[in-house]
């Protein structure tokens, strides 16, 4: 008499029963594992209380006015400006128009301060301290619109001055008039010579040789 098995050599039976068991297994394990929590941690923010009243708020700042021009120390004990020498200098002052010439300015006012000699004095500072006298509207704007404490000596102060008022537009108009200079028919020689002279001040870094002039007149 045979008897049926109930399995075959090889077959391998699945048993839902264990595998129930097995994840309540591994359920078990995962929860035994502890997980730490993971706090952020909060950075407290420090802000500034204005303890101003409204009164004190709308009040005009008294910092911050700082001329541009600095003025290096003068070693003399006691010096000050005299009234007649801030009167010479005035009294020929640049604006800063399209018809004013910088360069001449400049050549004026140098001219002019060259000669004051002042023991312990230095000729720069003299300069310096002069110069805001010599200007005056839409140039003493620009002075005021300058960074303070941002013009250190003379030169910075030609530079910014003449930068400022004779721009590279400027200076390219002036040199097409020079290229293109002619005597007029109503002028005499000596008449065009000046004009063409005028010229040259004008623009002293036009560039052109004497050779170049020779040609152009």
């Amino acid at each position: 008499m045979q008897t049926r098995s109930s399995k075959f050599v090889g077959e391998s039976s699945t048993n839902p029963s264990s595998i129930s068991t097995n994840s309540r297994r591994r359920n078990r394990r995962c929860s035994n594992q502890r997980v730490e929590p993971f706090a952020l941690e909060e950075i407290p923010v420090v802000t500034m209380v204005d303890q101003r009243t409204i009164a004190e708020r709308l009040r005009a700042p008294t910092e911050g006015y700082a001329e541009a021009i600095v003025v290096p120390p003068i070693p003399a004990e006691h010096f000050e400006l005299k009234h007649s020498l801030i009167n010479l200098v005035t009294s020929k002052q640049f604006f800063g128009f399209k018809k004013e010439d910088p360069h001449s300015h400049i050549r004026y006012f140098y001219k002019i301060t060259s000669t004051l000699k002042y023991k312990d004095v230095p000729e720069t500072s003299i300069k310096l301290m002069l110069f805001p006298f010599s200007i005056d509207g839409p140039a003493r704007i620009w002075l005021d619109k300058e960074p303070s404490r941002s013009i250190l000596n003379w030169d910075d102060l030609v530079s910014n001055f003449i930068n400022h008022f004779f721009p590279p537009s400027k200076t390219t108009n002036l040199w097409n008039e020079i290229s293109n200079f002619q005597q007029r028919f109503d002028e005499t020689f000596y008449e065009a010579w000046d004009g063409f002279k005028d010229l040259l001040r004008a623009c002293p870094h036009h560039g052109f040789t004497e050779l170049h002039q020779l040609k152009i007149r």
